[in-house]
């Protein structure tokens, strides 16, 4: 078990992993070896809960299909091994992007002094203004 966060994580039992051939790095292997690797994992019999599912779905929107069941592809290394580790590093890493909560922005007010300033500066713009008209003329 790859533990993410308190309540949230990977069982690594549950991965499936399956060899793919890789149209990458590789020669003539690549046409022999299947070095790729598709690793599925069903994120709905885990238990997660909704904020994260929601999140994660966000996150890998086309990695994740209508059943819930995460799909990653990796074929940039030669070795199978390799791939297989990159896979799970990929997914473990959206595992904590998701995880991640967002803190709540808080409200703050405008201090009475900034606002006590801003008054004043529109009352002398004001008179500026009003200084720079011709006078009125009364009969």
């Amino acid at each position: 078990m790859i533990q993410i966060k308190y309540n949230i994580y990977i069982d690594e039992s549950m991965i499936q992993y399956k060899g793919i051939r890789s149209a990458k790095p590789g020669g003539q292997n690549v046409n022999k070896v299947s070095s790729g690797i598709h690793l599925k994992y069903d994120l709905y019999k885990h238990g997660y809960p909704d904020w994260f599912i929601i999140k994660i779905k966000k996150i890998a929107n086309r990695s994740i299909t209508e059943t819930g069941i995460l799909n990653i592809k990796a074929v940039s290394h030669r070795t199978q091994h390799r791939n297989k580790k990159e896979a799970l590093r990929r997914m473990v890493e959206l595992f904590v992007k998701a995880a991640k909560r967002n803190k709540k922005r808080i409200k703050t007010k405008t201090p009475l002094k900034a606002h006590a300033k801003r008054i004043e500066d529109k009352k002398i713009k004001s008179q500026k203004k009003r200084l720079r008209k011709p006078p009125k003329l009364n009969d």
